[in-house]
């Protein structure tokens, strides 16, 4: 029998998924003008200079829609309706930014394959410990917020479906429940990092976030990023700890949290977009309107 969310009801639910769907994207599409040479991020960071719009969102955001759309179709992550909305919104415009991983799993998911045989094929059939799960996840913790042990299970969830490999599971759970401290009231780092910490896995993600929990807030960010790694490897060890140092730095201040995050560089469309969906969670740390309006819209992805 499936579980079904208790207490408050699902539009109080999905609207705090929603404000982290919003998180995410903007956060996803500023972080993807960033790529740019060190030297270019450092002086666009010094003048607080935005690109001119719009922003072009990428695979970040496209399938962290799907995850929000299964929550308010089914109340839960239904793996199977979630694979198909993945599928179907791949072949949409698959030039958004997928990872040759995912161009794999997602082609053959959208040619009818079962995303269980699919994604406990991809290396050597260990499966994928990209952070692809991580940075979709947020959304789950802020529609499960009042429910930490949901919010792990229905994270786990949305992973598999794409990452079998445990650490892409871990670092699902561990934004998940991130976020779903942030929409609880959290506003502490320590705080952020001990809710985390008592639901992610053993690990190298876990070890990452310990490491990240211990790493002072006041550390420049390209030494955090150097001890904590920033995306480069694109895999969920190497993103979600930073990723959560940076959110952790800036819980009230959402700009100030995406500006810290960018200039770790690295996979800093992801790496943005896990701080965007977690920041977002927090009603006073609002996001800026410019910045909501500069995004492109979600519309064409709605209609799907």
């Amino acid at each position: 029998m499936p579980m079904v969310a208790a207490r408050l009801p699902d539009s109080l639910r999905l609207a705090n998924a929603q404000r982290s769907l919003a998180g995410t994207s903007v956060g996803d599409a500023f972080g993807e003008r960033f790529f740019t040479s060190p030297q270019m991020v450092e002086r666009l960071i010094e003048l607080r200079a935005l690109a001119p719009a719009p922003w072009q969102f990428t695979d970040d955001t496209i399938m962290t829609v799907s995850v929000v759309d299964v929550l308010a179709e089914r109340g839960e992550i239904d793996q199977d309706r979630l694979a198909a909305l993945f599928g179907a919104r791949y072949r949409l415009d698959p030039a958004r930014g997928y990872g040759a991983t995912a161009h794999g799993i997602l082609t053959r998911i959208a040619a009818g394959e079962h995303w269980r045989d699919v994604a406990g094929s991809v290396f050597g059939g260990s499966g994928s410990m990209g952070n692809g799960g991580a940075m979709r996840a947020a959304p789950i913790g802020a529609f499960f917020f009042d429910d930490l042990e949901r919010v792990v299970v229905e994270a786990s969830k949305s992973a598999q479906v794409t990452h079998a490999q445990a650490e892409g599971q871990a670092g699902a759970i561990a934004v998940a429940v991130a976020a779903a401290y942030v929409a609880a009231g959290g506003s502490d780092a320590d705080g952020l990092f001990d809710a985390v910490l008592r639901c992610v896995p053993d690990g190298p993600t876990r070890a990452g976030v310990e490491q990240a929990a211990r790493l002072p807030l006041s550390y420049y960010v390209r030494t955090a990023a150097a001890a904590l790694g920033n995306g480069t490897q694109v895999i969920s060890q190497d993103t979600v700890p930073f990723a959560l140092w940076c959110a952790a730095r800036h819980l009230g201040d959402f700009a100030e949290a995406l500006w810290t995050t960018v200039a770790g560089l690295g996979d800093r469309d992801t790496t943005c977009a896990i701080v965007g969906g977690i920041v977002a969670c927090n009603p006073a740390a609002p996001i800026p309107e410019a910045w909501l309006a500069a995004r492109e819209s979600l519309d064409w992805l709605l209609e799907t």
